[in-house]
């Protein structure tokens, strides 16, 4: 009974202590090892979604958690001003899974015990009562609730059309660029159309079996006439990938948050760190 106690509880402590590793090693929330910006007096702006469940009395879902704090945090470390929007405004809700011990990120960690960003995160802003045009970086959050919100959006597709225009840098990461969808170019034209981009994949919505969503990003960008690019893995949750169109930057998932926002940043103008 004790040989069996000792047992157990070794097991327990190894993948307490063992399973963040092992899986930030096969590429979940990678360690950003990339130049760095900053940006000091300019504005960035998060928008989220505001859905907070897999359809009508749905599983509870989202924002994914480090969609949101990874680039706010690499904004307000460049000495930027971050405000943070949601679809409705008020209380964002925050995907569960992304704050369990195993999957939650470094940024994360930090947001739980950071009470200003909470309070911005319980009483976000209404995206229909701002000026995108304002803010030099406007970033588009994932997560499986923003494939309910964002892409249908007529309001948060006129305020990046408006960005866009007045030469803001743009982008988002995972379900994030379902909010490029509403937006045109200054010629009129769906402002995705012909850019190269990225977000999540079909492969891992499939994988992940979370199909009910009324939109697929991979499947409603290519639709509009993106030229979508990939990485891909074994898991495709674990894959990676940023691309960077001119002021348009977006990250494949939840692992593309970091160095999709220093290279925003860069796009802004932002100043290397390492000078």
């Amino acid at each position: 009974m004790t040989i069996a106690l000792i047992s157990l509880t070794a097991l327990a402590l190894f993948l307490w202590l063992g399973l963040p590793p092992t899986l930030r090693a096969l590429g979940l929330h990678p360690t950003y090892q990339g130049p760095t910006y900053t940006l000091p007096g300019k504005r960035a702006l998060i928008v989220t979604t505001s859905q907070a469940s897999l359809g009508e009395g749905g599983k509870a879902t989202g924002v994914f958690g480090s969609e949101l704090t990874a680039p706010y945090y690499a904004f307000f470390d460049a000495g930027m001003q971050v405000d943070v929007a949601s679809i409705r405004g008020g209380k964002i809700p925050i995907e569960p899974d992304s704050f369990r011990w195993f999957l939650a990120a470094d940024s994360d960690k930090r947001y739980l015990k950071d009470p200003e960003l909470q309070a911005k995160v319980n009483a976000s802003l209404n995206i229909s009562q701002l000026d995108f045009s304002r803010y030099d970086i406007i970033f588009l959050a994932g997560g499986w609730g923003a494939a309910y919100d964002l892409g249908t959006s007529a309001v948060l597709g006129e305020q990046i059309t408006q960005a866009w225009a007045a030469g803001r840098v743009i982008g988002g990461v995972c379900h994030g660029p379902l909010g490029l969808l509403q937006a045109t170019d200054t010629n009129g034209a769906p402002l995705v159309k012909g850019k190269r981009l990225t977000a999540v994949t079909d492969r891992q919505v499939r994988q992940l079996g979370i199909q009910q969503t009324p939109q697929h990003p991979e499947r409603e960008l290519r639709a509009a006439g993106a030229v979508f690019e990939s990485a891909s893995a074994a898991f495709e949750p674990l894959a990676n990938l940023t691309v960077v169109d001119g002021r348009l930057v977006t990250g494949q998932n939840q692992n593309a948050g970091p160095e999709t926002a220093q290279k925003m940043l860069q796009a802004a103008g932002g100043a290397s760190a390492q000078r």
